[in-house]
């Protein structure tokens, strides 16, 4: 028998260190050629680390969160034959053979700000009687099994994980709360007294999205501004659209006009579609607009990118803007749709609330936030009618845009929303 090292690979782009995210094996485990047996993450991406042997793990080379350098030991496993490691060479630093090892395989998980897609096993037909871990021994899951555990008071240790190394999938929970509905029990009482605690480590994507937040309010200098619209007249060609064509061309949400009118505003305020390298102390102004839509995965928020946004009609940004969604939930987005964007839109749909004070997607220097919709009693022209308004809540960095020029940006998309014929005038 013999030794096989596998060190932290090159992932490219000059990345000297990466983060350790996951382990999918311990030490004991068998894994077979191909197997991922970790996850790491730069920048930009999550890439999965497949075992380029099969064998038997001896020891991992780190903790999930630990930051480790391109070339460092990653993991060991015994393997038949001679493996690659040299028992003459120190513990800490054995010169390396360079066997072909398998591809690392990246899934693009941070952008300009997807989530992991997650591939559950087949659920069994029966529910195996519960297997109780030590107390201190944290089974493995990801963020969102977690969250959706705590949700629903749920102890993770008592479900037992048909996933790689026992990993708990959302098809686990799903089986443990099927088969507890289905037995007879005492239903809990809201009242009941809780003494459970959970620690989660802030690592991977939650960390990089903690870090950039964290980056754009310490470097940019952020102001807000808020502004009312009344969408009554573009809601009502929005329901006209979709009724005339909703069953031939897709039903219209409200972001395609937004979107459009974003990109007719900009041709008055080229100095809002900008980059801003505080670095160089360069301002790179755009005339394509491409404009990042914030979208909510399940690991956190991620921005793709409606690109050439100038050049799209309302359809074809809603089927843009669909086809992105899908991609970031999925897990299938590719660098390319996740970073470039020039000025940001986001909206928390129906949970808007009145006003919102988003961070700005550096190095870009303009978001607008979307508030819901209200009905809301207005004057108009003397009288007291029922209006549909919404507030664009939206924050600029004050280092390149002036509140004058903000403040008539926003003015000139509350004017193109409220005259929605004005939306498609050339």
């Amino acid at each position: 028998m013999g030794t096989h090292v596998i060190k932290m690979p090159d992932i490219g782009e000059g990345i000297a260190q990466v983060e350790l995210v996951e382990w999918f094996v311990k030490v004991g485990d068998m894994v077979s050629e191909d197997q991922v047996v970790a996850d790491v993450m730069t920048d930009k991406a999550t890439v999965d680390i497949p075992s380029p042997v099969a064998g038997r793990v001896l020891a991992l080379g780190g903790q999930p969160g630990e930051v480790m350098a391109v070339g460092s030991e990653l993991i060991r496993i015994e393997v038949e034959g001679a493996g690659n490691l040299r028992e003459s060479a120190p513990q800490h630093a054995e010169p390396m053979a360079t066997p072909p090892q398998a591809a690392p395989q990246t899934r693009i998980e941070v952008a300009a700000v997807t989530a992991t897609p997650i591939k559950p096993a087949p659920a069994p037909a029966q529910r195996p009687a519960p297997v109780a871990r030590e107390a201190n021994e944290r089974p493995l899951a990801s963020p969102a099994v977690r969250k959706r555990a705590w949700d629903a008071g749920i102890e993770l240790r008592f479900v037992v994980g048909s996933g790689p190394a026992g990993r708990v999938l959302h098809d686990d929970l799903e089986l443990y709360l099927a088969q507890d509905t289905q037995s007879p029990s005492t239903p809990p009482s809201g009242y009941d007294k809780r003494t459970d605690e959970e620690q989660i480590p802030v690592i991977g994507l939650r960390r990089k999205i903690a870090q950039r937040m964290q980056d754009a309010k310490r470097r940019a200098a952020h102001f807000s501004y808020v502004e009312e619209v009344d969408v009554t007249a573009l809601e009502e060609l929005r329901a006209q659209l979709n009724h005339k064509w909703g069953e031939s061309r897709g039903k219209l949400t409200l972001l395609p006009f937004l979107v459009r009118a974003m990109v007719v505003a900009l041709r008055e305020f080229p100095q809002i579609n900008v980059r801003y390298d505080d670095e160089a102390q360069l301002i790179t102004r755009f005339g394509a607009a491409h404009i990042g839509v914030a979208a909510q995965s399940s690991n956190g928020l991620m921005v793709p990118v409606v690109r050439h946004a100038e050049t799209l009609n309302l359809w074809a940004a809603a089927d843009e803007i669909a086809r992105l969604a899908n991609a970031v939930r999925t897990g299938k987005a590719t660098r390319e749709e996740l970073t470039g964007s020039t000025i940001t839109l986001t909206s928390l749909g129906a949970l808007g609330g009145i006003v919102s004070t988003p961070v700005v997607n550096l190095p870009e220097v303009a978001i607008v936030g979307v508030n819901r919709i209200v009905e809301r009693p207005m004057v108009v022209k003397g009288q007291i009618v029922i209006r549909k308004m919404m507030n664009l809540s939206s924050s600029f960095d004050h280092r390149v845009v002036d509140g004058m020029d903000a403040a008539q940006f926003i003015q000139a998309m509350r004017g193109l929303l409220e005259q929605p014929a004005t939306l498609f005038l050339e």
